[in-house]
């Protein structure tokens, strides 16, 4: 569905009319929604300052508006004084976390993504009846590092490609089971599965892909429009895992693919020679920033707007127990 909107040109400009289609769904999700929401309902619950432990989520500007409320951001718990409330990301936490902060009497709210939870619960079922977990996701990111961080050491391998799957010597390949981080490229992650399948037909998986809703959404919106524009800008953050999939997603149906944080990052030559751009947003970018890229490249050429629905979403997430009084 398209819904033609006309922009104004920039004065006096003699460019031609550059066709702007926005992917919608776009930016954020309900489990950034969420997790944003649980931040500034802490701060009023209990006045600043309140620690949150990592970036709530991966967006600078949501992360800066947070502190300009009053939220302090810290990588480490050693760094929460005593007797200040703490929140944890979106991303989900090792147990060891939550485990410490009870240790030291700490008051915390745990803003993981329901849907991250959910992979959480799985792995700890899985492991429970003695199934080894191979986890498909990238090293070195939040989710999971806080995944890995839910059972014992050994409990759960790592693999990030194909490569890896082809190098995996489990102990008991009849007890194997999958799981994934939620915000992977939907391609590449089947890509894999099937590879973990052929391999280890005995492996077991998770009813419903483990990939979030928002994350798959976005990248289908962008293979909807891909084929049509010259090029691509994605909003979000250089370490937010589904805004960098958007840029891939697109890179690999031919669309040159570029990630911008703000307005200002847009380079007026990405706009010379073309005649469709697309437009779109991980799921930790607000819309005002989606609207300040567009401002700015009606800013160079005048623009036609045409946002392109291809999915519709209404998931919302409760609040955790405890901050709905503060909502009421």
């Amino acid at each position: 569905m398209n819904v033609p909107h006309h922009i104004g040109s920039a004065s006096g400009s003699e460019a031609a009319e550059l066709r702007v289609l926005v992917a919608a769904p776009r930016g954020f999700c309900a489990g950034v929604d969420r997790a944003i929401r649980i931040v500034e309902l802490a701060l009023q619950k209990y006045g600043a300052p309140v620690f949150v432990r990592h970036e709530i989520v991966h967006n600078r500007y949501v992360v800066d508006s947070l502190k300009e409320l009053g939220a302090i951001f810290v990588e480490s718990l050693d760094q929460v004084p005593d007797g200040v409330p703490v929140v944890f990301s979106a991303h989900g936490v090792p147990k060891a976390v939550p485990a410490k902060a009870e240790m030291r009497g700490l008051d915390y709210i745990d803003a993981t993504c329901p849907l991250v939870s959910k992979v959480h619960r799985q792995a700890e079922r899985a492991y429970e009846v003695g199934r080894h977990i191979v986890f498909v996701g990238h090293a070195g990111h939040p989710e999971v590092i806080g995944t890995l961080g839910q059972l014992p050491e050994g409990a759960m391998t790592l693999v990030e490609s194909v490569d890896d799957v082809a190098a995996l010597s489990p102990a008991d390949p009849e007890m194997l089971t999958f799981l994934t981080q939620t915000t992977l490229s939907v391609d590449d992650t089947r890509d894999i599965i099937a590879a973990l399948q052929h391999r280890f037909p005995a492996i077991t998986g998770p009813r419903g892909e483990d990939i979030c809703y928002a994350t798959s959404n976005r990248q289908e919106a962008v293979k909807a429009i891909a084929g049509e524009c010259d090029r691509l800008i994605v909003i979000g953050a250089p370490n937010s895992s589904n805004s960098l999939r958007l840029v891939e997603v697109a890179e690999r149906l031919g669309t040159p693919a570029h990630l911008v944080q703000r307005g200002t990052d847009v380079d007026p030559a990405w706009l010379d020679g073309i005649s469709t751009l697309g437009v779109t947003a991980g799921a930790s970018a607000p819309e005002k920033l989606v609207r300040e890229v567009i401002d700015a490249i009606a800013s160079v050429r005048p623009i036609v707007e045409d946002v392109v629905v291809t999915a519709e979403e209404n998931m919302v997430f409760k609040l955790p127990r405890g901050l709905e009084p503060a909502s009421a």
